[in-house]
């Protein structure tokens, strides 16, 4: 198991996978290393389902941080190709939280879901002695929906189109730098401030709910490029469906600075985390609907290559790997001891 971030395919194959608890037919896909939600048939319709660590990050400020948590947990679900609707919630408050500040929390929480459709079906609210920020508690986000319309992430094909949106390092360049400014002194302050804006890229969810909207069931797979990064997403695609993507990253977008953040940390950007790069599987017919839709929102995204027969992933000619770790947890912790080497 890895000392940081989520369990490698190993640990999960080893001790949870085999225990998964009562065995019930409605259940039509369990727990997948690599795969973002569960699905249940409930009556013939589709229930998504996936659940989260809640993430709550001061320093943003308590209005943005409720956004931002709120879209890095209902993204998961917003890949299965049916629009996020529901929503449990438990918060496990640190003490020193005041109730100013989880009304401002709240507030922010409440008026994205509302903006999204969601309603908060029900949940749970205290303070812990021991409890402390970023992790202060879970989230089920849940979508509805017609079977048929199902996004899996092991449903690309081969002749399938491969498109990624925003490119490697989003979250870890917007996070990093706006949580830890004073560890990037010696960055260039224009460069710096660009890096920072990277930040407010990292929702996923309208991206996913444009996706599905546009491809509708031509779109064959969707998956969020968070931990392990664009390396990891690829992989975890490829190895689902069992095939081979062959990319090419000219084709890939890159945004401002990324590069310059990642070399600043000596870390590889597309093995780190990237909340809001989506990887997408579209058969030919609906690519350019989708590429027309992502870019009406403003989205960068680019065609960055295809399924073939085979396994795995080749990148500009080169077999590359699942990541296993992801180097950002790492600079986060080099960052907060406030130390860079």
């Amino acid at each position: 198991m890895t000392d940081l971030g989520k369990v490698d395919r190993d640990f999960f194959t080893e001790y949870i996978y085999p225990h998964l608890g009562a065995s019930r037919d409605d259940v039509t896909l369990g727990p997948t290393h690599g795969v973002d939600f569960g699905v249940l048939d409930i009556g013939g319709t589709a229930v998504a389902l996936a659940t989260d660590p809640l993430s709550v990050l001061p320093e943003l400020g308590f209005d943005r941080a409720g956004r931002f948590a709120l879209d890095i947990v209902l993204s998961d679900v917003a890949v299965s190709g049916l629009d996020p609707s529901h929503l449990a919630i438990s918060f496990t408050l640190p003490p020193e939280m005041t109730d100013d500040q989880f009304a401002e929390l709240w507030t922010a929480m409440h008026d994205e879901a509302d903006d999204l459709g969601v309603s908060i079906a029900t949940g749970h609210t205290a303070r812990y002695s021991g409890c402390s920020y970023p992790w202060v508690g879970g989230a089920t986000a849940l979508a509805v929906g017609d079977h048929d319309d199902l996004i899996r992430p092991d449903g690309a094909r081969p002749g399938d189109d491969v498109l990624v949106t925003k490119g490697p390092g989003v979250e870890t360049t917007g996070l990093l730098t706006t949580l830890f400014p004073e560890g990037f002194d010696d960055l260039d302050p224009t460069v710096l401030a660009t890096a920072q804006d990277r930040l407010d890229e990292t929702d996923a969810v309208r991206d996913a709910m444009t996706v599905s909207a546009a491809g509708g069931r031509n779109v064959h797979a969707m998956h969020d490029a968070t931990e392990g990064g664009l390396y990891g997403a690829l992989n975890e695609i490829a190895n689902s469906a069992g095939v081979q993507l062959e990319i090419d990253t000219s084709s890939i977008p890159f945004r401002p600075g990324v590069r310059e953040v990642c070399d600043f940390l000596d870390i590889d950007p597309w093995h780190s985390t990237t909340a809001g790069t989506l990887v997408i599987a579209t058969d030919p017919s609906v690519t350019d609907d989708v590429l027309a839709a992502l870019s009406s929102r403003g989205t960068p995204v680019g065609v960055a290559g295809t399924v073939v027969d085979g396994d795995g992933v080749v990148v500009d000619g080169e077999r590359v790997e699942h990541p296993d770790v992801d180097p950002a947890w790492d600079a986060y912790d080099r960052l907060a001891g406030g130390a860079v080497e």
